[in-house]
């Protein structure tokens, strides 16, 4: 029983390692910074944008850069269209992300907080896209 218990958290946190696997390759130039994060500003859309951070992500605090832009490209979609009680609502996803992992030790989880709030504003955009020009 002990044996399975010791396998079953590297199993987990392999699983958690790679929740955001790519499933392609990295479109920038170079594994740089600056060259991800040109492509990811090329995006043409949000969700393009998501794809190119799960393909070229460092899995460490570095996506924190990369998943401001794609929030910056995916709020382009509907923040400012947001109000009342929906913009309160997102903004508080937006904290649950930034308090998820607050207690965890590693850059693995500073990644996980960036790709939360990335996800939170593709969320927003796709639903955005989805209503139509009259909901935004």
């Amino acid at each position: 029983m002990l044996l399975r218990s010791c396998l079953a958290v590297p199993a987990v946190l392999f699983t958690l390692g790679t929740a955001y696997a790519a499933t392609e390759e990295c479109p920038a130039k170079s594994t740089q910074m600056d060259d991800i994060i040109a492509v990811l500003e090329k995006a043409p859309n949000c969700n393009r944008a998501m794809k190119i951070f799960e393909a070229c992500e460092y899995g460490a605090s570095g996506d924190v850069q990369f998943g401001a832009v794609v929030e910056k490209k995916c709020e382009a979609d509907f923040l400012s269209g947001l109000k009342g009680a929906p913009k309160r609502a997102y903004q508080h996803e937006m904290q649950v992300c930034d308090r998820k992992y607050r207690n965890e030790s590693g850059t693995m989880y500073i990644s996980f907080t960036a790709f939360c709030r990335a996800q939170v504003a593709q969320r927003y955009s796709q639903k955005a896209l989805k209503a139509g020009p009259k909901a935004r």
